[in-house]
């Protein structure tokens, strides 16, 4: 698996907020080694403008970024996807279609900072970068070629437990 690039999904039921900032930050953070992708089973259709904001901030790239549905994956011309990373605790319970490559999967969830309103909202978009961020640091620490599927698999549910401590070190 660590031969070539790795292709993560993360879903999240409307893909404006906290999938997107995995895929853009997966893609800073494992350039190389990662390819990251995001969906939703009901995209709202576009990206949350605070989930932008807080990205360009950090200094990670927001071209291309968009809010889709997660049936763009499920076709035979996807890529074969590693691992799939559910962000919000509404798509873990949605039935999922089948995924080319049956990736690993894992819940990841992370509180909605959309759901939070007025002037605490900018902060909840970074807490949910940050806990993103940690769990990813995480991710990239892994010697994935050394793990057996069970101890992997273990690993990435220990890794959704994360809380986010460390503040994020994003930098361009």
């Amino acid at each position: 698996m660590t031969d070539r690039v790795c292709n993560v999904l993360f879903l999240c039921t409307g893909n404006s907020a906290r999938s997107i900032l995995g895929e853009a930050l997966l893609n800073h953070h494992g350039a190389g080694r990662f390819k990251a992708f995001s969906a939703g089973s009901y995209p709202k259709g576009k990206v949350h403008p605070v989930a932008l904001e807080v990205l360009a901030d950090l200094g990670l790239p927001t071209t291309g970024l968009r809010s889709k549905i997660w049936d763009e994956f499920a076709g035979s011309d996807a890529p074969d996807f590693d691992f799939i990373f559910t962000v919000c605790d509404d798509a873990a319970g949605e039935s999922c279609p089948i995924w080319p490559g049956h990736p690993m999967t894992a819940h990841w969830g992370i509180d909605d900072p959309a759901a939070v309103t007025g002037e605490g909202q900018r902060a909840a978009f970074l807490k949910a970068a940050r806990h993103l961020e940690t769990r990813l640091d995480i991710l990239l620490a892994l010697a994935i070629a050394d793990l057996d599927q069970a101890e992997l698999r273990r690993r990435l549910q220990e890794i959704g437990r994360s809380d986010g401590a460390s503040a994020p070190k994003v930098t361009s």
